[in-house]
């Protein structure tokens, strides 16, 4: 009597789910080709004899880095005018958003929690802040550096209230889902007993869900790091400006050093993101 099984036949090896997977797949090339043609994307030209030349001859230029003294304080200075860019920015962003979050959270209406109706005064309150956070993340915050750029004047003063205005309606968004994604039972006992919101929040709500608050938060400070870079070239200063006018004098060399610090500073960032968000849990 033989111990060896009869191998599976071939029916048994087939994905039972492969006809959905290959209508998957048939659909999602049917969508992703009318969006290739609108962009024109044409990836094989990149491969194109003269633009492999083209290529080569922009990558020379950057090649030995700029690295006398004087640049390099300059590059100095407008890389710490990038951190502090990016930085007041958040800090006011988070000012913003704070209450906002507050006024639109549905887990701290004490409507909610009882037979009333909520009022129509705060009906319309909390309807109106949430689109207003809908307003402020719309706009890019490179739109609002143009704003800005142009009503106060080129400087980091126009980037830091680009990135409050589009970071705080970020942030105000994504604080208020997640606190409404916590555990209601601490506020909802505290609601019920009398307690403000506020007391509901800070006591009920806000241990719990400080941790993610914190995280995102800090994730939020490194987007805003790389997006001081982009609204520089729109004006706004730091690393960004320091790089359009290298671009514009075709100074191969200053522009690889600025890269250089940038990848530095953004690697720098996320070291730091991770430090954070490991020692939060």
């Amino acid at each position: 009597m033989s111990d060896h099984s009869a191998p599976p036949s071939p029916a048994a090896l087939r994905d039972p789910s492969w006809r959905g997977r290959l209508v998957s797949s048939i659909l999602f090339l049917v969508l992703l080709w009318p969006t290739l043609e609108v962009t024109e994307f044409k990836p094989w030209e990149l491969i194109d004899a003269q633009s492999l030349s083209a290529t080569g001859r922009f990558l020379a230029n950057f090649f030995p880095p700029a690295h006398d003294p004087e640049f390099l304080s300059i590059v100095l200075r407008a890389t710490w005018q990038t951190v502090a860019m990016a930085t007041t920015g958040i800090t006011l962003s988070i000012l913003l958003a704070i209450p906002m979050t507050l006024i639109v959270n549905e887990q701290l209406s004490i409507s909610r929690i009882g037979t009333q109706r909520m009022a129509w005064t705060a009906y319309v309150m909390r309807q109106g802040i949430r689109w207003l956070l809908v307003l402020l993340r719309s706009v890019p915050e490179l739109v609002w550096a143009l704003i800005f750029v142009r009503v106060m004047g080129l400087g980091p003063a126009a980037g830091v209230l680009a990135i409050t205005l589009t970071y705080s309606g970020m942030l105000g968004k994504v604080y208020a889902e997640i606190i409404e994604s916590t555990d209601t039972h601490a506020s909802t006992v505290l609601l019920q007993n009398g307690s403000s919101r506020l007391a509901a929040f800070l006591y009920g709500t806000l241990p719990n869900a400080t941790p993610e608050l914190i995280s995102y938060t800090i994730y939020r400070w490194e987007c805003a790091i790389r997006g001081s870079v982009v609204m520089g070239f729109v004006g706004a200063g730091g690393l960004g400006q320091r790089m359009d006018e290298s671009l514009k004098m075709l100074a191969g060399g200053e522009v690889s050093t600025i890269l250089l610090v940038f990848v530095l500073l953004v690697s720098v960032a996320d070291s730091l993101s991770q430090f954070f968000r490991r020692n939060l849990k």
